[in-house]
């Protein structure tokens, strides 16, 4: 693995880095490149400026590892206040929560509930509501979460790492249900034994998963396709293998983070396929954006830059 990107997955987790990166200003013009803001209303703001694009959004307010029931009962009436929001103003959007963010470290049967009642106010409003994966401590966890919840909402997706090892047999597992899965590469700190550590193995990896997805029985059964990744070369493949297999253009879609290969994603919009920006907001960045430059070192000298901006 490379060695900054283990320097930048370590730094997520100093309690000291993130007091000193908080208070710096520099830092915070960094992070806009990657989030609109730390309201809602920044929020919302971007994500229609995206719809008018043809951009479909999904947002997700940033924070983890909650220790307090309390947060994460204001963390339910949140995002259920975004649902509200959404539906209002009309934004072709979903919203996606980790499951520590709902109290899972906390009580396990109290993030089901609080997950169950935000799939449900999505229903309602017509959308999917998306499960968030974390570190490898909490993929069992997640994935029982996921089924439960399965059980009983159909709009309810959940996120696989492609750089796990474990994966496909979590993909196979899941195969029968007709999940809709967003594949992402990974951006957590793991072990060799865990986690593939060359970017071909990922890359192989993923486009597996999708070409699983996109199989006779995955599609018999009814599951979807999110494809995060922002790598062009990736996307032409998986593109292609989706234009083999048969599956529409609107039978999957491309997700990508908020101001990341902008170009590429209008590209990929008039070009006819389904696109879909992540949009992050909130106060608790600083883990996130760590390890949003940890997926992508060069990013660091956009950070350099900042700091001489006037």
């Amino acid at each position: 693995m490379n060695p900054m990107r283990n320097l930048l997955l370590a730094g997520s987790r100093s309690a000291w880095l993130q007091r000193q990166a908080t208070q710096r200003q520099f830092v915070k013009l960094a992070v806009r490149r990657f989030m609109p803001g730390e309201t809602v209303d920044d929020a919302v703001k971007a994500a229609l400026a995206e719809n008018q694009q043809a951009l479909l959004v999904t947002l997700t307010h940033l924070g983890e590892n909650l220790q307090h029931r309390a947060e994460a009962d204001a963390v339910l009436e949140h995002y259920l206040g975004v649902l509200q929001r959404m539906a209002v103003e009309g934004v072709k959007g979903e919203v996606s929560i980790k499951p520590t963010q709902l109290g899972y470290d906390i009580d396990s049967a109290m993030c089901t509930h609080h997950t169950r009642v935000l799939a449900e106010a999505a229903r309602v409003h017509g959308s999917r509501l998306w499960i968030d994966m974390e570190g490898t401590s909490y993929t069992d966890g997640t994935l029982a979460l996921y089924r439960e919840i399965r059980r009983t909402h159909g709009n309810v997706g959940v996120c696989l790492q492609a750089y796990l090892r474990r994966t496909r047999a979590d993909l196979e597992s899941l195969l029968p249900l007709g999940p809709a899965i967003r594949i992402v590469k990974g951006a957590y700190a793991e072990p060799a034994n865990l986690a593939f550590p060359d970017k071909r193995e990922v890359d192989e990896n993923f486009h597996w998963m999708a070409e699983r997805l996109w199989s006779a029985e995955g599609r018999a059964a009814g599951s979807w396709a999110t494809l995060g990744t922002h790598d062009p070369v990736l996307t032409s493949r998986l593109v292609r293998s989706a234009e083999r297999l048969g599956v529409p253009a609107n039978g999957y879609e491309i997700a990508m983070l908020y101001g990341i290969q902008r170009p590429e994603q209008l590209r990929l919009v008039r070009s006819g396929l389904s696109v879909r920006v992540l949009i992050s907001y909130g106060e608790h960045w600083f883990p996130w954006y760590m390890r949003r430059l940890a997926e992508r070192p060069a990013n660091l000298l956009f950070v350099a830059k900042s700091m001489f901006a006037r």
